[in-house]
């Protein structure tokens, strides 16, 4: 694409996105001519697969279209990495996110803790929602595989709706809608943490076999910079499922209680940036390799390990087994998604991160458990786990664990 073609192109889809902004609702007036037929009755009375106006539709596409054609060359030349289907980088996303939002309409990506640009504007319509006021904002979502997915939000002063629309690139490298869906939600809220948390109207047994979840969770508010670098750093990595460092009380003096054997690959991606994988017709860890690697980010000693950790003394391994449904339960909470919200530096360097435990299945919660996490970083930039405090009642809110390997 040439440089004037390209110019002409960016002016023309901010022209769409910016109108995006403006646009007056699906025609509320209309949405309820539309209610009250006989044929849509039963459609709203659902809540879901509820029938798009036209000329709403058109534009939705439209606009959908005109949103991947905007960052074309940034997909085009982007490392989308080697597996069959499009995974892209963090810092692609990051691109498409920031070229978005020249047009003054929210957008996120699917990268975990995304800065929604011009998240005010998002902010602005659901307090106003949330005083009763007919409005609506479209926001722009940027999927790992190169997609985009528009959706607009529409408040008519007592129910919100969701129209969305996904854009995705064929074959041929071209722009085509994948999907569309008009959907009322059953119920939403703005939190005080800053998510727009809302559950969707889905089709529910016996319609279906299988319980569908419309819950969503969508941080608005940004997170503190360095919040975000901690988190990443710190603890997106372990998580909630698999290991218990995040979800159990312990520290120096009560290093018992940690399921050193689950946590073992979880530290061996942070240190290495590549997942552990066992050797073929091997189930353990040689001991010297084990006990660096546990030492290096917890303070905790070979002695100590061989004492409290699952050990086979006669081979000099630490015994080791893939997460699985033989040692691991699924639930709700395992998928949650930890938040570093506040940083507190000590005298002697360390610091406590206070983290949340975000989860957006089901229960749609920005804070089931509360905890305080504390790490002391080197000079060099690696850092060792101190301790671990879950405040309040949150214990009471974790899952009894399970250990990796049985006790």
């Amino acid at each position: 694409m040439n440089k004037k073609r390209r110019v002409v192109l960016v002016v023309l889809v901010f022209g769409i996105l910016l109108c995006a902004c403006s646009d007056k609702n699906l025609d509320i007036s209309e949405k309820r001519k539309a209610e009250s037929s006989d044929e849509n009755k039963e459609a709203y009375e659902k809540g879901y697969h509820l029938p798009i106006k036209k000329e709403e539709r058109e534009k939705a596409e439209k606009d959908s279209i005109a949103a991947l054609k905007l960052v074309q060359d940034i997909y085009a030349e982007a490392d989308k990495g080697d597996a069959s289907n499009v995974v892209l980088t963090d810092s692609v996303m990051e691109q498409m996110k920031k070229i978005l939002g020249r047009g003054g309409v929210p957008v996120i990506s699917s990268e975990e803790y995304s800065v929604m640009e011009n998240y005010q504007v998002m902010e602005n319509f659901l307090h106003s929602s949330e005083q009763g006021v007919e409005g609506n904002v479209i926001l722009y979502d940027i999927l790992q595989d190169g997609s985009i997915e528009r959706r607009k939000y529409l408040y008519d002063g007592k129910q919100m709706y969701l129209l969305a629309v996904r854009a995705v690139w064929n074959e041929e490298g071209d722009p085509v809608i994948a999907y569309r869906s008009y959907t009322r939600m059953k119920e939403w809220r703005y939190t005080e943490k800053g998510w727009f948390a809302y559950e969707l109207c889905v089709p529910e047994p016996p319609e279906v076999s299988e319980i569908v979840d419309g819950s969503c969770m969508i941080r608005v508010k940004p997170l503190d910079a360095e919040c975000i670098e901690l988190s990443k750093k710190c603890v997106l990595p372990l998580g909630y499922q698999g290991n218990n460092l995040l979800c159990s009380n312990w520290d120096r003096e009560h290093l018992e209680g940690l399921d050193y054997n689950g946590l073992y690959e979880y530290l061996y991606q942070m240190k290495y940036q590549k997942r552990f994988v066992m050797e073929e017709g091997k189930n353990g860890i040689p001991a010297e390799e084990f006990e660096q690697l546990m030492s290096e980010y917890l303070p905790v000693t070979a002695e100590q390990l061989r004492n409290i950790a699952t050990f086979d003394a006669e081979k000099q391994e630490y015994v080791w087994a893939k997460l699985g449904c033989g040692n691991y339960a699924p639930t709700h909470f395992g998928t949650s998604l930890p938040e570093v919200i506040k940083v507190e530096e000590h005298q002697d360097g360390a610091l406590t991160l206070t983290v949340e435990a975000v989860c957006d299945m089901v229960i749609s919660n920005d804070a089931v458990i509360t905890h305080e996490l504390t790490v002391k970083f080197r000079e060099d930039g690696s850092f060792q786990y101190l301790g671990n405090k879950i405040l309040e009642d949150g214990i009471h809110q974790i899952p009894q664990y399970q250990y990796r390997i049985a006790r």
